[in-house]
């Protein structure tokens, strides 16, 4: 299969925050004690959508943002990157959404919200047909799962997608910033949409915090229970837990790099493995399939974590042959 296949139409819509991530760079200061910012673009399905694109696919991200200067950067910053921005919508009423990201001492984060318009996206803003076209459907917002209209069109979507036989890719995306001391509903708000995935990434801590379970083995089980065929767990330097529903399951190593900044690894990760599948029929791919594509998926992970920002540090096709 050539990695640089033409892929016909909106292969991929992805749905979820699009903001602006201020990162400090204060190397394992994190946000305690940091005190210098990079504005850069980012939200999980966007920094998705980004790595579908520099990786030769089509995908289209339907968001909202203000109608602000911080908008009007995202929306640009996407066209210049070939996302497909027809489905983002600007609010009037609220600015947009800010992310504040700090590095610890591992290369891993801590974050701050500042919620704003990305909480108001609506159906009824997005034309009837926005699905048509597509393959897959990605659900992969931290914010997708608060109170908030955006919630409503979270779940209307996923039907949607379900019900058109769309492949639905689901990433929970738990911070403890949004969600700390109301984790129970956290995991009650997962419960549908992991009954309609058929792609379901975690971190090993979403897994354990989700299913109740430390054995990843018994993770996966209760997940693949739920619906989902193929289901990742991320382990950071040691690769991914790759399980399908018929029962094989395998740790698929990484490359070796050095972290400077996680941030939006796991999305370049799901990016990579959804532009492949794209390239494979989805009714016959085998676990064989799978492990290879997961394999391709962590080197675009792993290089991701080598430089600053989400989206900037996302590598290109040609940095991967």
């Amino acid at each position: 299969m050539s990695l640089e296949a033409t892929i016909n139409g909106q292969s991929i819509v992805c749905l979820g925050e699009l903001l602006i991530d201020f990162v400090c760079t204060n190397i394992d200061q994190g946000l305690v004690k940091g005190e210098n910012f990079l504005k850069k673009a980012g939200g999980a399905p966007s920094n998705v959508a980004v790595a579908i694109t520099r990786l030769g696919g089509n995908v289209r991200l339907a968001a909202q943002v203000g109608n602000d200067p911080f908008g009007e950067f995202l929306i640009e910053t996407l066209r210049q990157e070939s996302v497909d921005t027809t489905l983002i919508i600007r609010d009037n009423a609220l600015p947009t959404t800010l992310a504040f990201v700090g590095i610890q001492h591992d290369g891993e984060r801590d974050f701050v919200f500042c919620r704003g318009a990305d909480r108001n996206l609506s159906l009824q803003s997005l034309p009837a047909d926005f699905l048509s076209g597509s393959r897959i459907v990605h659900l992969g917002a931290a914010t997708g799962l608060m109170d908030g209209e955006f919630y409503e069109t979270y779940a209307t979507i996923a039907r949607r997608a379900k019900e058109q036989g769309k492949m639905l890719s689901f990433d929970p995306n738990f911070r403890s910033g949004l969600w700390g001391g109301n984790e129970a509903e956290f995991i009650r708000r997962c419960e549908p949409f992991l009954n309609m995935a058929d792609v379901v990434k975690m971190s090993e801590e979403e897994l354990e915090l989700i299913t109740g379970q430390t054995d990843r083995v018994q993770g996966c089980r209760y997940l693949h229970d739920r619906g989902a065929t193929f289901a990742t767990i991320t382990l950071g330097s040691q690769g991914t837990w790759a399980s399908h529903r018929n029962g094989e399951q395998t740790l698929v190593p990484s490359i070796s790099v050095k972290s400077v900044d996680s941030t939006g690894a796991g999305d370049a990760f799901v990016g990579a493995l959804l532009l492949r599948f794209t390239q494979r029929d989805s009714r016959a791919i085998t676990f064989d399939d799978f492990t290879a594509d997961v394999t391709w998926a962590n080197k675009v992970g792993a290089l991701t974590c080598t430089r600053f920002g989400a989206i900037d540090a996302i590598p290109t096709l040609a940095k991967l042959v």
